[in-house]
């Protein structure tokens, strides 16, 4: 008899979900678990099978529900995952915004409201715009989370960066700056949230300029790296562990990176844990390969924490 999956497994499920954006595909999903494992994850509603092939966190869902029980129009993060793109962190509470000139109470703990104007269309599908929503998150939002939500928009087509870029220019007000600083790190070209982040942490150390997705290829050598600069010839990788957990994937992995090392670049790895938990640790490693380059002292690292 076939043993019935665990209901840790299904859970375990869930959190790689939650670890790649709150949206994957199958392919994303079966890099960490098996078929039966994603089948219960379903069955339990950890997890929902969104499209064929997709799946999805059940927040979004959740967060619709919530939100239309209130009269209210999903926006900001909330309304990220009804359009569904990747967020750094599914939120904990409901973002919702209602008209400036309504009186709303009892947001408790489940709902973080905001007041603003709405169109029509946005009142009646019940979530803001995809533009008006990447500019929301840009305005609230860590400069690291709102660079990933940006980033996702992009990579559906949701929105274009030229109207991105021009719709920040007009905004005045709070957070105009950030949403403008957002609009112009953003790039389609970041598979995930992890190398939205990566690329976001890299644009607050001065003297870096790192290509998404960069291809670096010589003499019977080719390798798309997750972000390079070729003028310093330094290579930072995202490194999520459900891609290299295998005999194969740790071949293919050290092969990849002798291979990048003979055509004389500077290799450095990152964890998911480090670049979203420990950005200073980031940033101060960034700035120490600087230092060191330039023949420079490198100072003490800051203190991690996890």
């Amino acid at each position: 008899m076939v043993p019935t999956p665990q209901p840790a497994a299904a859970a375990s499920v869930a959190r790689t979900l939650a670890r790649l954006g709150g949206v994957a595909t199958t392919a994303e999903l079966r890099a960490s678990h098996t078929s039966r494992e994603l089948r219960s994850a379903v069955a339990a509603g950890l997890i929902l099978r969104s499209a064929r092939g997709r799946y999805a966190s059940p927040l979004a869902s959740e967060h619709r529900r919530a939100a239309h029980a209130r009269k209210a129009t999903l926006s900001h993060l909330s309304a990220a995952l009804a359009h569904g793109w990747k967020v750094c962190f599914p939120p904990d509470r409901v973002w919702v915004t209602v008209p400036r000139n309504r009186r709303f109470r009892g947001t408790g703990d489940t709902l973080r409201v905001r007041w603003g104007e709405l169109t029509d269309a946005e009142v009646r599908a019940g979530v803001t715009a995809p533009l008006r929503t990447v500019l929301d998150c840009a305005r609230t939002l860590p400069f690291a989370e709102a660079v990933a939500v940006a980033d996702s928009a992009l990579r559906a087509l949701a929105v274009s960066r030229e109207d991105l870029v021009a719709a920040s220019a007009r905004l005045r007000g709070p957070g105009a700056g950030a949403a403008r600083r957002v609009a112009a790190c953003a790039d389609a070209r970041a598979a995930n949230p992890f190398e939205s982040v990566l690329r976001a942490h890299c644009a607050q150390v001065p003297g870096l300029r790192l290509i998404p997705q960069l291809q670096i290829a010589d003499t019977g050598i080719f390798n798309v790296v997750d972000l390079g600069d070729p003028r310093l010839a330094l290579v930072l990788e995202a490194e999520g562990f459900e891609h290299h957990g295998s005999r194969s994937g740790l071949r293919r992995d050290c092969r990849r990176q002798t291979e990048l090392a003979v055509l004389g670049y500077s290799v450095l790895r990152f964890s998911w844990e480090d670049v979203m938990l420990e950005p200073a640790w980031v940033i101060w490693a960034l700035t120490s390969w600087l230092a060191t380059r330039s023949g420079m002292p490198v100072a003490e690292p800051p203190a991690r924490h996890t």
